[in-house]
């Protein structure tokens, strides 16, 4: 009965929603899933028949619509280039949820990924056979496996942040989360529901110290943004470089008032009204207990408890009971693992910041730690949160961190803006196009 016409990519995927999974964990190292043969014929037709005279672009899942709808709006003069997400493949044939977990089933016929929030690992990288490219809508490529993707012959590449105008998006982003902050947007609300006047008394930006925790494109748009205000600046990054000896910096590195380095953070934290962490995502800035370790030990843990287990003749004989129970000891595997993600911004870090101070995150979710960020709120001595990254994303809506009304949370649209994702857009259909044509590509950085 409710077994008997269940594929293992059904209960796969039902798992993965029962346990609120990101979309970048992947089951990759699994057996291979195989999906109908009807929803890889629709793949195959929407392809084209012929394997030469074609280029294909594939995007990663549902999430940011906006660059495949863009990109393929682009590329509408072209049929040789076809721009496929399988959301909107799936979605157009009726299913509801989105499987990411279809791509290593149809990535072979591609010859370039963008990878958006999908996790590219050794064994779905290795069924590429057709892919000359895999690249970021953006500048992030932590989830994809660099090392094998120069293995296979692959190029790996980002979309530079300054040429498309990303990085200045996430720049206003940021002061709209500082100035909601210091405004007390949530308690503003508060007042109008309850037709109250004058109230909440917010604070300005002018006078204060801010924190840029890594000046790298966006720091640099922030620090031109923020100059107005009436601010100090101070900034973090990994080397300050000289134009000669003794002199100061380019013109960018002028907008700081006191730089620092990697081991000055406690100190410049000590001495800020507004911490932005404009990190990236690698070894230094997240701990072994971060993300990416907390991604391998799932895998290992729920391999071994659940994913053995899920057979479809051994729930035959168990029933849903046991399948049931499985979802909830996921769950409290993620739970237990969950407090284990310790990023920079971690417990030690936020108590060195001056008591009331605001923290933003505009880079990564896994550089804070959840649960210092949690006990600073509930302490008081952290002033207030704006983050447009979370810790899971989507994040969860009924995640206690939304009771303080001194937390500000976006959607992950710091680079969404129109003038962004049309000028990504066009940099994704106009390497299409080179690859197409066999000219070299520009307006990419490949990291490999």
């Amino acid at each position: 009965m409710f077994c008997n016409h269940l594929s293992k990519p059904t209960l796969i995927s039902a798992v993965k929603r029962a346990c609120g999974l990101p979309c970048f964990f992947t089951l990759s190292k699994l057996s291979p899933l195989h999906f109908s043969t009807d929803t890889l014929t629709k793949v195959e037709k929407m392809n084209g028949n012929s394997d030469k005279h074609i280029t294909r672009v594939l995007f990663c899942g549902p999430y940011f619509p906006a660059s495949h709808q863009y990109t393929k709006e682009y590329l509408q003069k072209y049929p040789f280039i076809q721009a496929l997400s399988l959301s909107a493949l799936y979605l157009h044939c009726g299913v509801d949820d989105v499987p990411l977990a279809a791509v290593p089933d149809v990535i072979s016929k591609y010859n370039i990924c963008v990878v958006k929030m999908m996790r590219l690992t050794s064994n779905i990288i290795s069924r590429a056979t057709q892919m000359k490219l895999i690249m970021q809508f953006g500048v992030g490529l932590e989830g994809v496996d660099i090392d094998a993707a120069t293995k296979y012959g692959i190029k790996v590449a980002r979309i530079p942040g300054h040429v498309t105008g990303n990085a200045a998006s996430c720049a206003e982003m940021t002061i709209y989360l500082m100035l909601g902050l210091l405004r007390k947007q949530n308690e503003m609300q508060i007042s109008i529901k309850q037709k109250r006047l004058g109230e909440p008394a917010g604070e300005t930006l002018l006078g204060k110290t801010v924190f840029i925790m890594g000046f790298g494109n966006i720091g640099i748009e922030l620090a031109k943004r923020l100059r107005p205000f009436g601010v100090k600046i101070i900034a973090t990054k990994r080397s300050w470089a000289l134009h000669s000896i003794g002199s100061l910096q380019s013109d960018d590195d002028n907008l700081v008032d006191e730089k620092g380095s990697h081991e000055d953070i406690y100190k410049l934290a000590r001495d800020s009204d507004i911490v932005v962490c404009c990190l990236s995502m690698n070894k230094e800035t997240v701990s072994l207990c971060s993300l990416l370790y907390f991604t391998s030990v799932l895998y290992v843990l729920w391999k071994d408890i659940i994913l053995d287990c899920i057979e479809i003749e051994m729930l035959n004989r168990l029933g849903v009971g046991f399948f049931l129970t499985s979802c909830q000891l996921a769950q409290r595997i993620v739970d237990q693992l969950h407090s284990s993600r310790a990023g920079i911004v971690n417990k030690s870090f936020i108590s060195s910041m001056k008591k009331g101070a605001l923290l933003i995150n505009i880079a990564r979710g896994g550089l804070l730690d959840y649960d210092a960020v949690v006990h600073h709120l509930e302490s008081g001595h952290l002033g207030g949160l704006g983050i447009d990254v979370a810790w899971t994303e989507p994040f969860d809506p009924d995640d206690p961190i939304l009771k303080f009304n001194n937390v500000i949370i976006s959607p992950h649209v710091a680079g969404v803006t129109e003038q962004s994702y049309r000028a990504m857009a066009k940099v994704v259909g106009d390497v299409a196009l080179q690859l197409h044509s066999g000219t070299p590509l520009t307006g990419i950085e490949i990291v490999n």
